[in-house]
């Protein structure tokens, strides 16, 4: 999946082109853009709104310039969330500006109370789309590291030029191990995704518990964390629980400058690991408050 968004990048970008990306976000995105030759223009997605992009904030970051835009949905870091209806109202400015979405989607099978939507399935705009996802998060393939893309024919053949020379083949027992994860393991995902959601209802109610206001997030398997009310930077904060408490988050900053006062959890752990974790952070406050 990273080297799928990193082909879409190089195949597409012009030096001097403008990407849109959206903060907090994925911490190769940035980069990504950079090294194919492409200036980053950044939309800070607010938690009051969901971590949703809307199309007043899209039309505003559009130039003359503007080549594509790369939306996570479900977002990491945030969970944030996209429905068919929030899609609806981008998909007529995607289609007059002739902006080529990247759409990374590797986490669509973990989504929670809403339905998922691809913004591929806008017919209108498909031949626009570039669509990035793996096996890593749907079927707990994570060190496999086996992911697609899918695009129109012309997008696809000038990704391949790049790809042919740089990566020879996925290794065939990666391949062989996806082949059985499509047929047999469907089953599986809603299981894990039951498991996810309730251990997403643990920790949110845990963090809103303790005074850390908490989003909660309709897709992934993480949280995002208010901490501003500690006085603290995101990267103090984690430097500190880690020193004091032997817990490890990322600050939100690791995302973009967005992602300042808050911090991101993961919730893929057993909900053992999970209580004890959230135990550790509180005791944490505690300290700071005395």
């Amino acid at each position: 999946g990273s080297e799928a968004i990193d082909l879409a990048f190089r195949a597409i970008i012009n030096p001097g082109d403008e990407v849109i990306l959206l903060q907090p976000s994925y911490v190769a995105y940035t980069p990504g853009v950079a090294l194919a030759g492409g200036k980053v223009v950044n939309i800070e997605l607010k938690e009051d709104n969901e971590f949703k992009l809307t199309p007043e904030l899209l039309k505003a970051a559009i130039t003359p310039k503007t080549k594509a835009i790369l939306l996570n949905y479900p977002s990491n870091p945030t969970g944030g969330f996209m429905t068919q209806e929030d899609y609806e109202k981008l998909v007529p400015i995607i289609k007059e500006h002739e902006i080529i979405v990247i759409t990374d989607e590797i986490y669509a099978e973990l989504s929670y109370e809403q339905k998922f939507c691809s913004i591929a399935s806008f017919d209108e705009i498909k031949d626009q789309v570039i669509l990035v996802s793996g096996y890593s998060k749907a079927y707990a393939m994570t060190g496999w590291r086996l992911g697609y893309v899918l695009a129109n024919e012309i997008l696809t053949k000038a990704m391949n030029k790049i790809h042919q020379y740089v990566i020879m083949s996925a290794p065939t027992g990666a391949q062989y191990g996806a082949i059985e994860a499509m047929r047999h393991c469907d089953n599986e995902i809603e299981t894990m995704r039951q498991a996810y959601m309730l251990r997403r209802n643990y920790i949110v109610k845990a963090f809103n518990d303790m005074g850390l206001h908490t989003f909660t997030p309709q897709g992934a398997f993480y949280v995002f964390p208010c901490i501003k009310s500690t006085g603290m930077t995101s990267e103090q904060f984690c430097e500190e629980l880690l020193k004091d408490q032997l817990v490890a988050c990322v600050p939100g900053t690791a995302f973009g400058e967005a992602g300042e006062g808050y911090i991101r959890v993961s919730y893929a752990y057993s909900i053992d690991q999970i209580k004890e974790a959230t135990t550790r952070i509180k005791m944490f406050l505690d300290k700071l408050n005395d």
